[in-house]
């Protein structure tokens, strides 16, 4: 599915046959595995009682690795930007920004995304404490505050790439300003999925002050 999809998207963008329906079919592959996989993972926890503690550890010390992972795979895109910027060679013009590129401004919708993330961080925040002290109502306005704020995030990733003066194809600064932001984007993408299964799950009751595990 995965694969599908990458290769679809790939095929899609240089205007290869077939691109879209291959990008469709991968993305449908991926949507039902995470379905499947929600399922399974709702049934074994709620209702079979198969997350003991020695399992949750287990799922535990999985998720530090995961954002160890992530942390190194983000790291890489800053290392570039990194080595670019502070020594910029002669085939960009010795200068960073690249000669001919034209920024976007910092303080425009950079900044407001800036300020909608650490909302959006107090909000979950908000909502995991309102689950602990057993308040339903409270976390379900924190999780759909949470999500609001990811989707409206993401409406001005968008727009802040359709206003964008460069492109992925400008060097190396519009590589690793579109890889950067374009792999940020997709996660909270991802995020806002999770939230929102966390959302359906916390209106459905499945969270409790002891046993919210699918949710941290």
């Amino acid at each position: 599915g995965s694969f599908g999809k990458t290769m679809g998207g790939v095929m899609y963008m240089h205007s290869f046959t077939g691109g879209g329906t291959l990008l469709s079919l991968g993305l449908s592959i991926v949507l039902y595995t995470m379905f499947v996989w929600w399922r399974d993972v709702v049934r074994e926890s709620t209702y079979e009682g198969h997350h003991t503690s020695v399992v949750q550890y287990g799922l535990r010390y999985g998720m530090i690795l995961f954002i160890v992972s992530e942390v190194m795979f983000f790291l890489a895109f800053f290392w570039a930007f990194f080595h670019s910027s502070l020594a910029p060679t002669v085939e960009i013009g010795a200068i960073w920004p690249p000669k001919g590129i034209d920024v976007l401004d910092p303080w425009a919708i950079p900044f407001l995304n800036t300020l909608i993330l650490l909302s959006s961080g107090a909000a979950v925040t908000w909502a995991h404490h309102a689950i602990i002290a057993g308040l339903k109502q409270q976390a379900v306005y924190g999780l759909c505050a949470t999500i609001l704020l990811a989707i409206i995030f993401t409406g001005l990733q968008g727009l802040e790439y359709v206003e964008a003066p460069f492109t992925i194809s400008d060097g190396i600064y519009g590589s690793t300003f579109f890889l950067a932001t374009g792999f940020h984007g997709f996660h909270v993408i991802i995020g806002t999925i999770f939230l929102t299964v966390c959302c359906i799950r916390q209106w459905m009751g499945h969270f409790s002050p002891r046993h919210h595990f699918g949710f941290e």
